[in-house]
Parts: C-alpha cells; sequence; structure tokens
C-alpha cells in the first residue's frame, strides 16, 4: 500500500467519524431537549397534585427528587 492510500484512507476515515460525532452531538440535543420537556411536565403534575391535595385539606407529599442542574 502507497503512501498517498494510506493517506487517503486516513482522511476517509476522519470524514467518516466526523459524520458520527455531528450524528451524536444532534442526538445529544434532541435527547436533551426531550429531558427538559419531561423535567417540566413533571413540575406541572407536582403542582398539579400539590394544589389538588391543598384544595382537599391533605398533607403536602415530601419531596424526594431534587432536580440538579
Amino acid at each position: 500500500m502507497s503512501v498517498a492510500d494510506k493517506m487517503w484512507d486516513a482522511i476517509t476515515t476522519v470524514i467518516k467519524m466526523n459524520d458520527k460525532v455531528e450524528r451524536m452531538a444532534a442526538t445529544s440535543v434532541a435527547q436533551q431537549q426531550k429531558i427538559e420537556s419531561l423535567t417540566e411536565r413533571v413540575i406541572r403534575l407536582e403542582t398539579a397534585l400539590e394544589i389538588g391535595l391543598a384544595r382537599s385539606g391533605g398533607e403536602k407529599p415530601p419531596r424526594r427528587i431534587e432536580h440538579r442542574g
């Protein structure tokens, strides 16, 4: 295998790796958006639960999970 062939293979490998990294980054962004959406939904559910319990005279449930970050 000539030096030119080795160089071409190396460049091809880098291009393929770059494509994979870009796809992973896009996937990561999409997953982060889903996580943030779910977090917002949980907050709304907790609020609705607390309001419902307050109206019915029930006690406030203990908080077990803290959101970090």
